[in-house]
């Protein structure tokens, strides 16, 4: 394959907003799909964005960090919007909200009873068609949902053995005694897909597509590997011998030990990476386009040994490279990913997404510790990416810019014509002003938020993903403020 055959994912020139769901306002402990999600489409829809870019939405651990979840597959339950349940007539007692997930998980149980007691045959069958499509996952998700409550939460390795190996007598026999939370598993997955699915029509009847996150690795302890461990790298005890990171960088002089298990890929490439062409066509169930994180972990990965405390001591090992992304080519054509190509990146890494025409990230936080050259600056992007004034994993613009050293302050200052404007907006700017065809904010650099209100902390395991924002918050007039910068820039079609 040429570079020229393969078609970028990125049509035309966008504008879009990064907030995860969890952050919406809301009565609740997070964010969730109700009518706060539904005020946010139409706040982008009013500010001339047509991409709302969102993390991963797995359920969580109790870090609550999206990219360590139970299931690839799976909806986070949080998310589901109890409101919308109760407007249906499937809870019928007061909703009392409150932080604790025991609160929320009551009553979704409810309305699975409910539900299961009382659903008309349209929508039993139309809960049947969902559990039938979905089965390759969804039993096993419910199955470990299940066990994962009745070991006091306890990764599934240090379950009992004919638990931990699978046995069939084992899981029918918990598939007999608890079939009423296995049931509510599967009714809180529905509810989670048909929320979703009513809020992405939404968005696309407003000319907004949804931008979703695909971690390249997934958690040790998720129903995933518990169910198909001859995928990864593991002992006879269900341990990882080697686990995911990355080198010492930017983010952290240790470097990051992720503490995923490393993927088999010679056993995965044995049937066609069938594994990924099943988790890549239910993403695009979910989303328009996907970002996958980690891109460079498919030419090379760092591998860690397990017993390692820190990352510093792996080593670079070749990764599936071209043969997984031309199978994939095989099924979805063009590609609709973007290429998270961040951290130490070698010209194989280039490459290979210039090969699949992969659009790659431009991060303006990045552009000004360095010379002209900086890959990261607006006059060296290219039209195939997407620019980002910074990530969920990097401070806020204001934030960054206030802790910024002086001689670093004084270049993004005459680099940007030292303008009138109050920071972050001359950032926004050059980021609507890049040649990118995909421009990308956070929403907290559009509220001029600081770095009180930062979504992580890479290397810090507590006080993450939290964040949230309140509508009070959204100034008056900032919506057509933002939609006439995507007019000047050319980010916005008329044919919305």
């Amino acid at each position: 394959m040429t570079e020229s055959v393969a078609k970028s994912p990125l049509p035309h020139r966008q504008a879009g907003v990064l907030l995860h769901p969890t952050s919406l306002p809301g009565r609740w402990e997070t964010g969730d799909l109700g009518i706060d999600a539904y005020r946010f489409v139409d706040f982008l829809a009013e500010a001339r964005q047509s991409v709302w870019q969102i993390l991963p939405l797995g359920p969580t651990h109790d870090d609550r960090s999206p990219y360590q979840t139970t299931s690839i597959h799976a909806g986070d339950p949080r998310l589901i919007s109890l409101e919308r349940l109760a407007e249906e007539g499937w809870i019928e007692e007061p909703l009392v909200p409150g932080p604790e997930w025991e609160r929320r998980r009551h009553y979704l149980l409810l309305a699975s009873k409910l539900f299961h007691q009382r659903a008309s045959d349209v929508l039993r069958q139309e809960y049947e068609q969902f559990c039938q499509e979905h089965g390759g996952w969804l039993e096993d998700f419910a199955l470990y949902r299940v066990l994962r409550e009745l070991h006091q939460r306890r990764g599934w390795s240090d379950w009992p053995e004919p638990l931990r190996d699978r046995h069939p007598d084992a899981l029918e026999t918990i598939r007999q005694s608890h079939s009423g939370e296995l049931a509510c598993v599967r009714f809180e997955q529905w509810s989670f897909f048909r929320q979703w699915h009513a809020l992405k029509r939404y968005a696309n009847d407003k000319g907004i597509i949804l931008f979703g996150d695909m971690p390249i690795f997934v958690a040790h302890d998720s129903a995933d590997v518990w169910a198909g461990r001859d995928n990864f790298l593991l002992d006879a005890g269900g341990q990882p011998t080697v686990v995911a990171g990355v080198p010492p960088d930017y983010f952290s002089a240790t470097g990051q030990r992720w503490g995923n298990p490393h993927y088999d890929w010679e056993r995965m490439a044995a049937d066609g990476f069938a594994w990924w062409r099943c988790r890549m066509e239910n993403a695009l169930k979910l989303y328009d386009l996907v970002r996958i994180d980690h891109f460079r972990g498919f030419e090379a990965y760092w591998e860690v040994p397990a017993a390692e405390e820190t990352a510093i001591n792996g080593r670079w090992v070749k990764g599936p490279g071209e043969a997984f992304f031309a199978k994939l080519r095989e099924c979805f054509d063009p590609l609709p990913v973007v290429a998270e190509d961040l951290g130490t990146i070698t010209e194989e890494v280039h490459q290979l997404r210039h090969r699949y025409a992969l659009p790659g990230m431009k991060i303006l936080q990045f552009a000004f510790d360095s010379g002209a050259d900086n890959p990261y600056l607006p006059h060296n992007h290219e039209e195939n990416c997407v620019v980002y004034t910074g990530t969920h994993d990097n401070d806020t613009t204001l934030g960054w810019i206030l802790s910024m050293p002086e001689a670093s302050r004084a270049y993004l200052q005459e680099y940007l014509g030292h303008p009138e404007e109050e920071m972050p907006w001359p950032l926004v700017r050059a980021c609507y002003r890049s040649v990118a065809r995909m421009a990308i904010v956070p929403f907290q650099d559009l509220l001029g938020l600081d770095s009180e209100h930062r979504m992580n902390r890479p290397g810090t395991p507590q006080g993450n993903w939290c964040w949230r924002f309140h509508w009070e918050m959204v100034p008056e007039g900032l919506a057509p403020q933002v939609g006439r910068m995507v007019e000047v820039y050319g980010r916005y079609e008329e044919t919305h």
